[in-house]
């Protein structure tokens, strides 16, 4: 450490992560029993990192730097989602190929990573465009061909054009349908695809997010939604001249409110009209939009029959439909669905009523749905036999009795298509074979590795001829390779097992390893991927336990969706050109700064600001800390172990109760509050009289051991300056003394007791206090209140009477059950009046310092009745001469 005021941030950083390399402090040994599994999502190395990175990777390495040093062992690596058609396009533009391109940033990625001082196990890196890493993606593919969980057929997809690619759902952005990557609209075609049948475990997807309690709820309801699952009846109406569609309803009691037909846009019958109706090819290319605030339609002057009452109802194609949700069909109920019932307002449609809110008298009357539609269950109304049955017996009731309804359930999900027209992804390794059709590739002959890319338009796989002629496995016969490539989705849905074994040839990971190692103790990524890749992991972590012996069939135990990092209330983006870049603020102020200010600037989960205000306290911070330790190494002191140096220690100890609670469930930023409030005090009790050099020492350890997961380069300095054996990554978490619950009291009263004392100087305009008298409660009240808080009886005041000790105190104790009876839903734990004087006494001389005043702490007998009266449990009396 330099002896001026500031210290070389850059000097240190480097040394230390030079040490760290060295020493191979963050491997964890393969024989290593039970790791504890910290992961943050891998990054697609687009070159540089971005502040959300820096966020995410500070978030998982100061949990698991703070897991090592309670004593864990942890695994904690790092690798690249590395294929991917950005990288496809960044080659097209450079005239360069995706793989060079890629490996290059991946290299500058890495080398900011660890500048940054993330602990990663880098022997663990995986690299997903590498062979043996995709090779595995092609044994997957074989293993759920073999569960008869791979199906190829046609389907209508997201068609981007300009990427000439097919693109997921989530990748088509707003309500013009544009490609996420380069805002080109986006088109729909029907083309032979691959699909995994995630849909077969759809069920246990959506029953096991029960079990997923260390997840966000959010999270939890998101992939709930996706799932989409709904009980209800199928029911068959025969479309004029178009013959049977089927409609999906979850209120088969509303059938006799049905009162139009609608179809989906893209419904085939819609296409059919759309090719012989001017006006419906009108609407349905040009003015339907599912997005809009409003449902749309157009009529068709078809009808559609009932198959419950028989009536005839007027065919729509309606905007509001949707083709991939239900069967792209729907009987219209306007007077008992909102969406409904705004569509036939603006069509002109009847709203008939038939279902009503049960009455205490039994006579139910169809409600008014004129103005708006009753969604409620309750009693048939206008329904022929079916009048004055509940909802839920009329649904069983009409299902079971109609000839062309069935009960079913549907869901939302859809089978996960992978194929991509694209280079850069894994082949996808099936040959088409004109005699035996698609056939897989043989496991020995695997990797299907990528030809060398060609600068093309359209599938460059396409055009590499060479590659694409072999022969078939089966019979030995001409055959083209499959040109497709696999959406990336699929090497994320496992990398996660491969860091158990990344080295391992015979197979995409280590069985037994894993079910050691596994499930990922903590997982840390942004909240864009809460349904798409989480889904798709724990739907391969589920088909692997039952192919391949995985004993765990969820892949995280516990996950937090980090926030974003903005700029003036908006997300930092290149277009906008709001973005901040770390290595500036790496060079300018250390990594230690970045890292400190970001974990302090909010809780992990929500969003915040980008502020360079900030930044610049964090540096002066650490700096303030340096020269703290420098100080007191150069310093002797011989004070006693006296009251204020107890004040101290328990302070240290509340400071690092509550800063493990904090770590343990990633709250770092209340952490990071109490470690500087600690560092505050020790400054304060350095300038007493004769401050004791134990307590300043274990102090100034304790801060730094704190800070060390967050700040860890200035930290591992400071640590050898106090003398501490080895690395301060590896020295264990600091211990306290005593109860935490009773720590975090006093350090309450104390600080609450400090407001209400500067509270009172200014309001009462007090220029220069003499003495302050701070009187603790008397101790029945203490009494009443742990009686009042504990008591369920409906009258507190009658339960405390029986007490002779509180009922001696006559008016005084029944105005203070008043307010314990008045409060008592939010009365807080406190301390024995005993434990509170005690506290006080020994933080008299923070208010000492504060206002040059003498303190006194005195009894509830010993003060002034007046002033007595007024304290109690928790907030004593303040009287200021």
């Amino acid at each position: 450490m330099q002896a001026q005021d500031h210290y070389d941030h850059t000097e240190i950083e480097q040394r230390w992560q030079a040490a760290w390399a060295e020493a191979d402090v963050f491997h964890t040994d393969d024989d290593a029993e039970d790791p504890t599994y910290v992961l943050g999502m891998y990054p697609y190395p687009s070159g540089k990192l971005h502040m959300g990175h820096v966020r995410n990777y500070t978030i998982t390495d100061a949990y698991a730097r703070y897991r090592r040093m309670r004593g864990d062992n942890v695994l904690h690596p790092m690798g690249w989602d590395a294929f991917g058609l950005p990288a496809e396009n960044a080659a097209k533009e450079r005239d360069t190929n995706p793989r060079d391109w890629t490996l290059d940033c991946i290299a500058t990625m890495r080398e900011q990573m660890e500048s940054m001082g993330f602990g990663y196990d880098w022997e663990r890196e995986v690299t997903t465009c590498e062979p043996d890493y995709y090779q595995w993606n092609q044994w997957l593919f074989g293993r759920f061909h073999d569960a008869g969980l791979v199906e190829r057929r046609d389907a209508e997809v997201n068609w981007c054009p300009s990427c000439e690619t097919v693109l997921a759902d989530e990748q088509v952005e707003g309500e013009a349908e544009l490609c996420w990557r380069c805002d080109t609209p986006v088109e729909q075609r029907e083309l032979s695809q691959w699909f995994l049948r995630i849909t077969e475990y759809a069920d246990e997807l959506l029953d096991d997010i029960d079990e997923l309690d260390g997840w966000p709820a959010s999270v939890r309801q998101m992939q709930r939604n996706w799932i989409g699952r709904q009980h209800g009846t199928r029911l068959t109406f025969e479309v004029e001249d178009h013959g049977s569609v089927e409609a999906f309803t979850t209120r088969a009691d509303t059938v006799f409110g049905a009162t139009f037909f609608a179809l989906a846009p893209d419904h085939a019958i819609s296409q059919e009209l759309a090719a012989e109706d001017d006006t419906v090819r009108r609407f349905v290319e040009e003015e339907a939009d599912p997005e809009g605030d409003e449902p749309n339609g157009v009529e068709t002057g078809l009808t559609a029959t009932n198959p419950v009452t028989g009536a005839e109802l007027p065919v729509f194609v309606a905007d509001f439909v949707l083709s991939d949700v239900g069967t792209g069909a729907l009987m219209g109920v306007p007077g008992h669905d909102d969406r409904d019932h705004a569509f036939a307002e603006k069509m002109g449609v009847d709203i008939r009523p038939v279902v009503a809110a049960e009455s205490e008298e039994g006579d139910a009357a169809a409600p008014d749905v004129s103005e708006t539609a009753y969604t409620e269950d309750g009693v048939l109304v206008d329904s022929g036999k079916y009048s004055g049955l509940d909802s839920e017996t009329a649904r069983e009731r009409i299902t079971e009795e109609t000839e062309r309804a069935e009960f079913t359930t549907q869901y939302r999900l859809r089978d996960w298509g992978i194929s991509r027209q694209r280079y850069w992804g894994t082949p996808i390794p099936v040959v088409h074979c004109d005699d035996c059709g698609p056939v897989l590739v043989p496991e020995e002959e695997l990797p299907v590795e990528l030809p060398e890319f060609v600068n093309t338009t359209g599938n460059p796989l396409d055009a590499a001829e060479e590659w694409k002629q072999t022969a078939c496995p089966d019979c030995g016969g001409d055959a083209v390779r499959e040109t497709d490539t696999m959406d990336t989705f699929v090497d994320s849905s496992w990398y996660f097992l491969r860091y158990v074994s990344p080295e391992l040839v015979d197979a995409p990971f280590d069985v037994d390893r894993a079910n050691d190692w596994m499930p990922v103790d903590q997982y840390v990524g942004g909240i864009e991927h809460a349904v798409m890749h989480l889904l798709y992991s724990r739907f391969v972590t589920k088909v692997l336990a039952d192919t391949e012996g995985l004993d765990h069939r969820e892949p995280f135990s516990n996950l937090l969706a980090q926030g974003m990092v903005q700029l003036e209330g908006e997300k930092m983006s290149k277009s906008k050109g709001n973005v901040v870049s770390p290595q500036r603020i790496v060079e300018e102020y250390g990594a230690d700064t970045a890292r400190l200010f970001m974990m302090q600037a909010a809780q992990p989960e929500r969003d915040f600001d980008w502020s360079e205000e900030g930044v610049e306290s964090s540096h002066r911070y650490l700096q303030r800390l340096a020269q703290a330790v420098r100080t007191f190494v150069e310093t002797e002191y011989d004070g006693a172990n006296d009251e204020t140096a107890a004040y101290v220690e328990r302070d240290i100890d509340a400071t690092v109760a509550t800063a493990r609670e904090e770590f343990e469930s990633l709250t770092f930023n209340t952490a990071l509050r109490e470690t500087r409030e600690l560092t505050s005090l020790l400054a304060q009790y350095r300038e007493t009289e004769s401050p004791h050099g134990p307590t300043v020492e274990r102090g100034l350890r304790t801060v730094v051991k704190l800070l060390a997961p967050v700040a860890p380069h200035v930290c591992e300095e400071l640590w050898e300056t106090l003398g501490g054996d080895g690395f301060v990554v590896e020295a264990d978490w600091p211990s306290f003394e005593g109860d935490a619950a009773d720590l975090s009291l006093a350090r309450r009263l104390v600080e609450n007791t400090r407001s209400d004392v500067r509270h009172i100087v200014d309001v009462a305009g007090i220029d220069d206090p003499e003495r302050v008298d701070v009187v603790v409660a008397a101790p029945w009240k203490f009494r009443a209140q742990d009686l009042a808080r504990e008591s369920d009886a409906p009258n507190v005041i009658s339960e405390l009477m029986q007490v002779d000790e509180i009922r001696a105190q006559g008016d005084a104790a029944a105005t203070f059950g008043q307010d314990l009876q008045e409060e008592r839903q939010s009365l807080p734990a406190t301390l024995s009046a005993e434990q509170e004087r005690t506290e006080l006494e020994r933080a008299a001389w923070l208010i000492e310092r504060e206002f040059d005043a003498e303190v006194r702490v005195l009894g509830a007998e010993e003060a002034d009745d007046s002033v007595a009266r007024k304290a109690s449990p928790g907030r004593p009396a303040i009287h200021i001469d």
